[in-house]
């Protein structure tokens, strides 16, 4: 049928409606409206996230509102101090702050604030505290970039740093640092900020505060900076510990360089005036730091500062040292029999972390750390990596080699006392610290090899390219000839000694910092020589009940008398000397004094008794008097011993000790001058090199 439409007529044909029996349960009648079409169903979906986006985002600025210090980041800031504390919470160092009075910006010349701006933050003056342009341009920078790092944190962001008084780097600190800095932009003028900002900042040595930065490194009032002298100043910010012009001078006007070229791209000045700047000179005004310290609290005070970073107030930063074994080893060096001579005590676990420090015999007559900041021969102590380099090349501790004295070539060193043994072990070679057998077997293996062993365990202190550094002759610091004798009791290396716990690192830090280790071969037999040594060569004075690994060293003329050795799970390192470098008197040697000292404060380590044992019965001298004979048989079920302190006889479960009467000590014999060739090397430890 067909005809005009009506109106009851739909133009569109509709389903036929399901009759009632056909109807699913529940069905309501059929809808008069059509079906949402699918944008708009979107748009509705959309609107839900939206408000719920907002309710959370609300959520969120409530509870950053009432957890962020915002009524604390309008007070002034409190002058920062750092509590620097043992593993087990003992106080070891207190250090304040070298302050002075804040700046106004109005009477800096413009060139100052505009150093920092330009390097810093260059829309300081027209973004409302956090930059998002400034923040992309610093993520794309860190994308691209071939490992240099940009940060997009504005100057109002730095300062409201301030307030807190940890330096965790979450997200919720982040995003509270944010709020603040939005807080401050709506209380205070941009001249305001930036005061606050500058007259808190650190500029490296412990120093805080443009005024006192300025009187600091150049003894001047901030009023008067030179464009030089304030992009130095602005350029030390990035890195104030390492980059302090005091110790890195070279690097320290190299940012400046950075900074002033960040000047002239932001329009503050132009590349003539640029070019035409002269460096800035140094005139260092020294400040007393009303502080307490310690040997370890100096080496380790810069770290903790980068750590903490840039936070005001009272922190606390722990560290490895443990105050009870740093107690006996200032205990064990202020008892020695050192007269006027100095000495110096290192021990680490055998991952590197520091347990305790002695940098001298008195900190408050000398705070110079002989443990780290002094470079001395480690005489004997080297051969370790003479012999390891040994064990690379395919060498055993029983292969022979010739302890005799060396008649050719231009270089002729010679064992202490002018004592040999003719053809030996290296085993026993090591154990008597045999000079000529070092040389050789540095003739054999190479210089560079020795070299490269080394460095392998972390020895970055110059070494010469000659014989002579088969017997110690390159110096180096204390503390790295500790990292080396730790690898050895690791089993890996490099050990870099740490006074802070490691922070977490990434999978790539860990990857590209990943420790070697040693073939079982070669550990096995570096530990055996190392045993021999301390137990039954030049350094049994130190030996102990447990397993003792170790070894001696003394230079030419005694000037430096050292004991390096590990048990018990701690690695510790003795020197003794004078800073002049005179010798030491009688004859000092590193199986005297030192291995003494290192017996002493091992044991109570490890907490390990010790009985007291006559200095007489120690003396390597002594030990030297037998010529380190070692003897071990067993006839039936009786065993028979001897070694340099005697003999023990052992029937069935019981034993019997039998000590041997010691013929006095043999004199020291200074072998003749040599007319050509490198310098003469150490004599060595006594009875051998």
């Amino acid at each position: 049928m067909t005809g005009p439409m009506t109106e009851q007529q739909s133009p569109i044909p509709s389903a036929p409606a399901l009759p009632e029996e056909n109807r699913p349960f529940g069905a309501g009648p059929p809808s008069a409206f059509a079906p949402p079409t699918p944008w708009r169903r979107r748009l509705q979906i959309l609107g839900w996230i939206v408000a719920a986006g907002l309710a959370v985002l609300m959520l969120l600025i409530a509870w950053l509102a009432v957890t962020a210090p915002m009524s604390r980041s309008l007070q002034p800031i409190a002058p920062p101090s750092i509590s620097l504390m043992s593993a087990d919470g003992h106080l070891i160092a207190r250090r304040g702050a070298i302050i002075d009075k804040p700046v106004t910006i109005a009477a800096l010349p413009p060139h100052v604030p505009q150093a920092f701006m330009a390097i810093e933050d260059r829309r300081f003056y027209s973004h409302w505290g956090v930059d998002p342009r400034g923040i992309a341009r610093a993520m794309w920078h860190n994308i691209w970039s071939n490992g240099s790092s940009q940060g997009g944190s504005t100057i109002t962001q730095q300062l409201a740093k301030g307030v807190f008084l940890s330096s965790d780097r979450t997200f919720g600190r982040k995003a509270r640092e944010a709020l603040i800095a939005v807080w401050l932009e709506a209380w205070l003028t941009k001249d305001q900020i930036l005061e606050r900002y500058l007259s808190n900042v650190y500029f490296g040595d412990n120093v805080y505060g443009l005024r006192a930065a300025s009187l600091h490194y150049f003894d001047r009032q901030p009023e008067r900076l030179t464009i030089p002298q304030a992009a130095m100043l602005a350029g030390l910010l990035k890195a104030p510990s390492r980059l302090a012009p005091t110790s890195n001078l070279k690097g320290a006007r190299a940012r400046a360089a950075l900074v002033t070229q960040a000047m002239v791209e932001a329009g503050y000045i132009t590349k003539a005036q640029r070019d035409i700047l002269p460096p800035a000179r140094l005139d260092v005004r020294e400040t007393p730091d009303a502080t307490t310290g310690t040997y370890f609290a100096d080496w380790v005070l810069s770290q903790a500062r980068d750590r903490a970073g840039a936070v005001y107030g009272a922190q606390q930063v722990a560290t490895t040292l443990d105050w009870r074994i740093q107690r006996l080893a200032e205990a064990a060096i202020r008892r020695a029999p050192l007269g006027r001579a100095q000495a110096a005590l290192v021990a680490m676990k055998p991952d590197g972390s520091v347990v305790a420090m002695v940098g001298g015999r008195d900190y408050g007559e000398s705070s110079f750390n002989r443990a780290v900041q002094a470079r001395r021969q480690p005489g004997s102590t080297f051969k370790l990596f003479v012999y390891l380099a040994a064990f690379r090349a395919g060498m055993t501790p029983d292969d022979m080699i010739d302890d005799t004295p060396i008649t050719t070539g231009t270089y002729r060193p010679a064992n202490h006392g002018g004592k040999y043994r003719g053809r030996i072990t290296l085993r026993q070679a090591f154990a008597a610290s045999s000079n000529v057998a070092a040389v050789r077997l540095t003739q054999k293996v190479g210089v560079d090899n020795v070299i490269k062993v080394a460095r392998d365990l972390g020895i970055t202190a110059p070494l010469t390219e000659d014989l002579s550094l088969a017997l110690g002759t390159s110096e180096i610091p204390l503390v790295e000839l500790a990292e080396a004798y730790a690898a050895v009791a690791a089993g890996a290396y490099p050990v870099l000694a740490h006074g802070l716990p490691p922070e977490e690192q990434g999978w790539f830090d860990r990857l590209m910092k990943r420790q070697r280790h040693f073939s079982d071969d070669q550990l096995d037999m570096i530990r055996d020589l190392l045993s021999s040594a301390a137990n039954r060569g030049t350094g049994s004075a130190a030996a102990l009940r447990t397993s003792t690994f170790g070894k001696t060293g003394t230079t030419q003329d005694s000037r430096d008398a050292i004991f390096v050795g590990y048990a018990g799970g701690i690695v510790t390192a003795v020197w003794i000397g004078n800073d002049d470098n005179a010798p030491l008197p009688g004859g000092a040697a590193g199986g005297g004094v030192p291995a003494r000292i290192w017996r002493n404060f091992m044991a109570g380590a490890i907490n390990e008794p010790v009985e007291k044992v006559p200095d007489a019965e120690q003396d390597p001298d002594l030990v030297n008097a037998i010529a380190n004979v070692s003897v071990e048989t067993n006839i039936g079920n009786v065993g028979l011993g001897i070694d340099e302190g005697g003999m023990t006889v052992n029937i069935g479960g019981g034993q019997i000790r039998l000590p041997v009467v010691q013929p006095p000590a043999q004199p020291v014999i200074t072998p003749p001058p040599r007319a050509t060739g490198p310098t003469q090397p150490p004599e060595g430890d006594s009875p051998g090199p």
